[in-house]
């Protein structure tokens, strides 16, 4: 299939490799979409030890990753949507979130789901806007 002139793919060895028939991040125009993000090592591709809190932080280096390879930083975040098996980690993710930017922070989803890729506790994904 031809991928569109207005469409690139955005891809980085710093992040983990799509796990299925996705792409890591799609610019078009001044717009990325990054793929969800689990705590995948990159270097491995297999989940990361360690407890929750551990886990967010991989999620948005590997987002941080993609996002700079695009181009941009996390700082071009306009929206988060995280994805939780526990919504008790709820705020673990501010947490680390109030870490990882600055305000005034993006907006942000977060939803309960039953189970993620690879037993993951956390996924999230994210849409920046460049220049």
């Amino acid at each position: 299939m031809i991928q569109p002139a207005s469409h690139q793919i955005i891809n980085t060895k710093e992040a983990p490799d799509a796990i299925g028939a996705y792409s890591q991040a799609v610019q078009a125009g001044n717009t990325v979409y990054i793929s969800g993000q689990i705590p995948l090592d990159p270097e491995t591709g297999t989940l990361i030890d360690g407890d929750i809190e551990a886990q967010i932080e991989r999620v948005f280096d590997n987002l941080d990753a993609v996002a700079r390879a695009a181009g941009g930083t996390l700082t071009h975040a306009v929206k988060f949507t995280i994805y939780l098996t526990d919504m008790d980690n709820f705020a673990v993710v501010n947490k680390v979130m109030e870490r990882k930017l600055a305000k005034p922070y993006p907006a942000r989803a977060a939803v309960g789901v039953a189970a993620l890729p690879k037993g993951a506790g956390v996924e999230a994904d994210a849409i920046l806007a460049l220049g």
